[in-house]
């Protein structure tokens, strides 16, 4: 079943998701961080259709893993900028998936 075989990925991504989505609420406020919005609104769309992909054992969810990788990878270079604490933990979020999801798309 797929959703057990990407179940380490899948979970990275409904973590990720969350994290971006805090996150980027957290901070919408704030003219100065309309990038990390940006990034973290990405991000989570990514992770949640990624872990979608992946739970249906799509055959495009390495393709997509990869977009989700690249998208986490630009979403933590963005959030680590920043001292807040919801921005470190979407920073260490994102970089736990671009690590899972780098193994799927292997």
């Amino acid at each position: 079943m797929a959703h057990e075989q990407f179940k380490s990925c899948i979970d990275a991504c409904v973590a990720c998701a969350q994290e971006c989505e805090h996150c980027g609420d957290a901070c919408i406020g704030d003219t100065k961080m309309a990038e990390c919005v940006r990034t973290c609104r990405d991000c989570a769309e990514l992770c949640w259709t990624c872990s979608g992909f992946m739970s249906r054992g799509s055959q495009l969810a390495a393709a997509v893993c990869r977009a989700c990788a690249d998208a986490c990878d630009r979403c933590a270079a963005e959030c680590s900028k920043h001292q807040a604490d919801h921005c470190r933990r979407c920073a260490e979020a994102c970089r736990r998936c671009a690590e899972e999801c780098r193994k799927v798309a292997a």
